[in-house]
C-alpha cells in the first residue's frame, strides 16, 4: 500500500486528547482573560477563535511591541476534533469549525506560519483552561497568580462587582508598592 502510517504524535493530537499548551500576551490582557476566561478573536490566519501553541517560543513572541509586558499564559486544552491547515489558501482555512472541527491545527514548518512553528486556532473558548503563568513581568506576577488562583477556585473578592476591576485594583496596589 502506497499509504503511509501517521506519526504517533499526530494520531493522539486528532483523537481529542489534551495537551499542554501556551498562549502569549499583554498584562492587561492576561488581567482579562484570568478574570472573564478566553474570547475568540474576531479573525486570524485560521479565522474566528482562540489562538495556542504548543510551542513556548511561538508564545513568547507575544505581544509583538512589547516583551517587557510579556505573559505567557500555560494552558491545558481540549483539542478535540482537529483540522490540519497545511497551506495557504486550504478551503477550510477559515470555515474548518462550519465542518464540525473543534481546532485547526498549522503543522511546523509548512511554510504558514512566517517563524516555522505551529499553531492553533481553538474554536470554543471553554476547551481552554489556564493552570499557569509561565512568564511575567516580575512586578505583576504575583498578583498574576492571585488571579488565577481565585478564577480555578471560583473564589472571588466582594469589595469589587467586576473581577476585571478587582484584577486592576490589585495591579494598582502592586504599581503604588513598586512605583520607580
Amino acid at each position: 500500500s502506497d499509504i503511509l502510517p501517521v506519526p504517533a504524535f499526530l494520531q493522539d493530537f486528532c483523537k481529542g486528547k489534551i495537551y499542554i499548551m501556551y498562549h502569549g500576551t499583554s498584562v492587561m490582557s492576561a488581567i482579562q482573560i484570568l478574570t472573564h476566561g478566553f474570547q475568540q478573536s474576531a479573525d486570524g490566519m485560521l479565522g474566528r477563535g482562540v489562538y495556542v501553541t504548543r510551542d513556548r517560543n511561538k508564545a513568547a513572541g507575544y505581544p509583538y511591541n512589547n516583551i517587557h509586558d510579556q505573559v505567557i499564559l500555560k494552558l491545558r486544552v481540549s483539542v478535540g476534533r482537529v483540522k490540519k491547515i497545511e497551506r495557504d489558501g486550504h478551503p477550510l482555512q477559515k470555515t474548518w469549525h462550519d465542518h464540525g472541527y473543534n481546532t485547526a491545527w498549522v503543522p511546523p514548518h509548512c511554510g504558514m506560519v512566517r517563524s516555522g512553528f505551529e499553531e492553533d486556532c481553538v474554536w470554543n473558548p471553554n476547551r481552554i483552561k489556564v493552570v499557569g503563568i509561565e512568564k511575567a513581568p516580575p512586578m505583576y506576577l504575583p498578583c498574576l497568580q492571585q488571579l488565577l488562583l481565585t478564577h480555578n477556585t471560583q473564589h472571588s473578592c466582594s469589595s469589587f462587582p467586576d473581577p476585571l476591576f478587582r484584577g486592576l485594583s490589585i495591579l494598582s496596589q502592586l504599581s503604588n508598592l513598586h512605583s520607580f
